[in-house]
């Protein structure tokens, strides 16, 4: 039986790997998902069966252990694990994201000495950018990374670092001072290598405690506050400042494409719980699903989630062939996030009370969708983003 979201052209390899995972969602997410997230606790065995299948290192080249999949794989994948929880994408995509920006940035020692320690999941990535008073501006970056000799000393307060405290490897982006004239040629990443948990994470670096959220539970957001912090200038991605911002941002393009899939993933659970909920539920003696205006929900629920995964698809693939994908991730990542907030909505209409009521699957998904509308860019930004580029393709 043909389903939503089927991906034309994927080789063998790709189609088992898929049929994979979502086997291990269907077994080891799905049943346990609703509890981890009412608890807000770490998915620790659940991570653990991901280092398993390998998802850890699945675009690392196999040179440095990894599997060298396709950023087309990888967003596939990161839809069938937000069918399950949407929190697991989010633990995984942070350390996409820097195993992305190593293999594209760094030095030859760089991804020698963190990719095969990545690809294997001794090391699990985080990515941060934001700050308190930062928002979407990020050329506006506060902290600053002084030269103290053949050192740096980091001071500032950072915002929004997803894994933060289970993270052991985070890409932090901060100001240098370069000398030029505009303000994001002043920013560079450093590789900052620490211990995993809460409190006092190395030297001159504090990871406070998790901050508490209506949604994406399991995964920690934290901030990170750096007073002082002591680094070497050999962790400088790329091992050159004043280049930290063109890396961050080629690193947030590819996870675009990461949250437009998670969207994706989450509109097709809600997707799968209307449907089956609106064949079982009868009113006035049939199946809610006769009733038409049910079956019209379904309807757009159903093409809203086929369009958001074939503008998934489109941008992957832009991005695996070369291409400058900006456009086409920030449509996905626009168009995917805010039909996955309509279609979970239409299916909280169809759950009735039952979709107010803790406990109900649909219920999580509620508190969930709203997350993918401002991360790794708000809507309002996509758009901007989208504008200019339509303009500069159909300048006058």
């Amino acid at each position: 039986m043909r389903r939503l979201c089927e991906t034309a052209d994927l080789t063998e390899q790709q189609r088992q790997m898929l049929a994979t995972v979502r086997d291990f969602v269907d077994r080891s997410v799905l049943p346990v998902a609703g509890e981890l997230e009412a608890a807000d606790e770490y998915p620790t065995e659940i991570v653990a069966g991901l280092r398993e299948l390998g998802i850890f290192g699945l675009t690392v080249d196999e040179h440095y252990g990894g599997l060298g999949e396709s950023l087309l794989t990888y967003a596939l994948v990161v839809e069938e694990l937000s069918r399950g929880w949407m929190s697991l994408s989010g633990i995984v995509n942070t350390h996409f994201i820097v195993a992305y920006l190593l293999a594209q940035h760094g030095t030859p020692a760089q991804r020698e000495r963190y990719l095969p320690r990545l690809a294997a999941g001794e090391l699990t990535g985080a990515f941060s950018m934001s700050e308190p008073a930062l928002g979407s501006d990020v050329a506006a970056i506060t902290t600053t990374a002084a030269p103290d000799g053949d050192d740096y000393l980091i001071t500032g307060q950072k915002m929004w670092v997803t894994n933060g405290g289970t993270a052991s490897l985070v890409a932090v982006l901060v100001r240098t001072p370069q000398g030029h004239d505009r303000p994001h040629r002043n920013l560079t990443a450093f590789l900052v290598e620490k211990t995993p948990g809460f409190g006092e994470a190395a030297p001159g670096l504090t990871v406070p405690g998790k901050i508490h959220k209506m949604g994406y539970k399991g995964v920690d957001t934290t901030e990170l506050i750096f007073d002082g912090y002591r680094i070497g200038a050999g962790e400088i991605l790329g091992g050159q400042p004043g280049r930290g911002f063109y890396q961050m941002m080629d690193g947030v393009e590819v996870g675009r494409v990461n949250v437009a899939a998670r969207a994706v993933g989450v509109a097709t659970r809600a997707f799968e719980l209307g449907v089956s909920y609106a064949q079982q539920r009868e009113t006035f003696g049939k199946p809610i699903a006769d009733h038409q205006a049910v079956l019209f929900r379904i309807a757009e629920m159903g093409t809203k989630t086929e369009a958001a995964h074939q503008m998934v698809v489109r941008a992957a693939r832009a991005k695996d062939s070369g291409e400058r994908n900006d456009l086409q991730a920030g449509m996905a990542k626009y168009l995917a996030a805010e039909y996955c907030h309509q279609v979970v909505e239409d299916s909280f209409r169809i759950h009735g009370g039952y979709g107010f009521a803790e406990g109900f699957e649909i219920e999580r998904l509620y508190r969930e969708a709203p997350m993918l509308l401002i991360g790794e860019g708000t809507a309002d930004i996509q758009r901007m983003i989208i504008g200019r580029r339509l303009l500069e393709e159909y300048r006058a």
